[in-house]
């Protein structure tokens, strides 16, 4: 935009990107603040005063005002099903932040109206039944009374889904359909399924159930995916390390991004792992890439980071916090030939492990090969997760050489945790300041898209807050960061694990050009309102990926969204919070709607004059 009083004079070193007037927190403890910063060729040239970047303004330099706002460097997402989301994200119909089940259902018979034959409404992740006024799953009556004939798949955590009877018909679940291991398909009096499907303990069920949905082809994986990154950009993400998962095989399901990438139109930079699809044939999976590719393959934007998060599926523990801890056989041996696999020519991994009993028996593994001269080797590897890990197995992983990964899971599933565990364990679920007294590279991520939201700053919130998204209070002050080190977690961490922290995570001449303008300053809003910041101005490489309010515009344009009938088409991604006047006004319009219902209840019943009304939740029909 024009700016009054910057002349522009540079020719042969004219800067392509100028950022001014601005509140910047650099990450860099050698000088922490500026007001201004130069971009050249993807990476920062020039940090400081307005005064500093004025000879480096030309004809053709793209100058921004920040208008005072605070400058974060780009947040990078240490745990993010990225490539996986990215394929799926305009199938899905997003409940993240969405405040009332009256609403949510509202949007998916919306949906359902224009979803053509053959294809589903899928709700899948970043949403709970306790961020609901009404605190409570849908029912299948009101998903039926939604979508009588269209297929609906709802996942509710890593707990549960509920289905309706279209899409009971189209995933092939009847009466003879026998349970899979470690899930439930609900049963009514009949033998016949309900629609509720229960992780007991494992999410297999909702998962392989979810696969039967129809799939994205060719170019529209392309569109989705780019649309998902600008998303992703909208929250100030400008890296992510992709986690892998189930049902993302290698190289298939990588394609996209990887095409992608040779196009220039990756708008966030993706290091990426891979993980054994197949049970019993993880050694042999891992043998053949390694013979493909090694650690660190590919450039800035998408490459290569290591295994996992899990090397074994025998090794992997599930975090179905509403059923036991789950009890695992003998994995040792499988798991040490992949451990061993791995190190011995030079790969790092990650590894999935939500308890301290599954860490310790990985631990032991580590500790034979260590006396073999195999850890700490300079490789990278990390725990994820880790809810209820030790203090002495964090004395075990930081004299390894490891490192640690947390994610606000527990934002979404704390109080099925508390019931489980009670207060003393939920307190110090993870142990965080435990981990970073320890001096050990703590990261912090989502864990998106089936479970947690993809949006960060729930994340930053809850790191620093302790807070569930019911706002219960579950982790002690002691157990908290404060705003800068959350930051850091979100930045630097990240960085550190994919070894890029030279050049990235920080806002220093060198580095690479990644920053978000704010809507809101992240260091002085009050504690609740973090969670409600986006980004205004998101750059990655110099690039300008997203861009709204004033700066509206200055962001590549994206080919539209396909297939038209998508839910991303009409509702976009994450639900925005709406500013306190409207939520208020909201909230009456609500509760004016129950005092409406609660009336034609008394009529119904002959307690009250007027015509009864069509019941909102058909279930409650007496």
């Amino acid at each position: 935009m024009p700016v009054g009083g910057l002349v522009p004079q540079a020719t042969d070193d004219a800067a392509e990107l100028v950022v001014r007037n601005a509140s910047i927190h650099t990450g860099d403890p050698r000088r922490p603040h500026a007001e201004a910063l130069a971009v050249r060729g993807g990476v920062i040239t020039v940090v400081g005063d307005d005064k500093d970047v004025a000879p480096h303004v030309g004809p053709a330099t793209k100058v921004v005002d920040a208008l005072g706002r605070r400058v974060v460097p780009g947040l990078n997402d240490a745990h993010l099903h990225v490539i996986r989301g990215g394929l799926n994200y305009v199938l899905e119909l997003r409940w993240d932040g969405v405040r009332t089940l009256r609403q949510a259902l509202a949007m998916l018979r919306e949906q359902a109206a224009r979803t053509p034959k053959g294809q589903w409404v899928r709700v899948v992740g970043g949403w709970s039944a306790d961020q609901f006024a009404e605190r409570r799953l849908p029912t299948v009556a009101e998903l039926n009374a939604a979508a009588p004939d269209t297929p609906v798949f709802v996942l509710h955590l890593y707990q549960s889904a509920v289905l309706n009877r279209a899409a009971l018909r189209a995933a092939g679940f009847d009466k003879d359909t026998p349970d899979p291991k470690g899930g439930q398909i609900v049963r009514g009096r009949d033998g016949e399924p309900t629609g509720m499907l229960l992780a007991a303990p494992s999410a297999l069920i909702l998962y392989s159930t979810l696969a039967k949905a129809p799939v994205l082809e060719g170019e529209d994986r392309k569109v989705s995916t780019r649309h998902f990154l600008r998303e992703l950009n909208r929250f100030g993400l400008t890296s992510a390390i992709d986690a892998a998962g189930g049902f993302q095989n290698f190289p298939e399901n990588y394609g996209t991004v990887i095409e992608l990438a040779r196009a220039g139109q990756l708008s966030l930079r993706i290091a990426y792992h891979l993980f054994p699809q197949t049970a019993g044939q993880e050694i042999a999976d891992l043998t053949r890439w390694i013979e493909m590719a090694g650690p660190e393959d590919g450039d800035e934007w998408l490459r290569l980071n290591g295994a996992g998060e899990n090397l074994t599926w025998a090794a992997a523990d599930f975090e179905n916090f509403s059923q036991p801890r789950p009890e695992l056989g003998d994995y040792e041996n499988e798991f040490e030939k992949a451990v061993r696999l791995l190190m011995e020519n030079g790969w790092g991994f990650r590894l999935h492990a939500t308890y301290d009993e599954t860490i310790r028996r990985d631990l032991a593994v580590f500790e034979k090969l260590a006396a073999e001269g195999l850890f700490p080797a300079g490789n990278r590897w990390l725990f994820d997760h880790a809810e209820t890990v030790s203090a002495q197995s964090l004395d075990r992983v930081a004299a390894l050489g490891g490192a640690m990964s947390v994610q606000n899971r527990l934002y979404f599933q704390g109080e099925a945790f508390l019931r489980r565990y009670g207060p003393g364990a939920a307190a110090d679920a993870p142990p965080i300041r435990a981990m970073l007294d320890r001096g050990l590279t703590v990261a912090a991520g989502t864990d998106a898209t089936r479970v947690s939201t993809y949006n960060p700053w729930v994340a930053l919130h809850w790191l620093v807050s302790g807070r569930d998204i019911g706002d219960l209070v579950l982790r002690s002050p002691g157990n908290r960061v404060d705003r800068e080190t959350a930051l850091r977690m979100f930045t630097v961490a990240g960085a550190e694990l994919t070894g890029e922290e030279q050049v990235k995570g920080v806002l220093r001449t060198g580095c690479y050009a990644d920053l978000a303008v704010l809507s809101d300053d992240y260091f002085t809003v009050p504690e609740p309102e973090i969670a409600h910041i986006e980004s205004l101005l998101t750059v990655t490489g110099g690039r300008i990926v997203y861009a709204a309010r004033e700066y509206e515009g200055l962001d590549e344009e994206l080919p539209p969204v396909t297939p038209a009938w998508s839910p991303v088409a009409h509702f976009g991604g994450y639900q925005a919070s709406r500013p306190a006047g409207v939520r208020q006004a909201e909230a009456l319009g609500e509760a004016v709607a129950e005092s409406e219902q609660h009336r034609a209840w008394r009529a119904r019943r002959g307690l009250a004059p007027g015509a009864a009304d069509t019941p909102f939740d058909p279930c409650f029909v007496l």
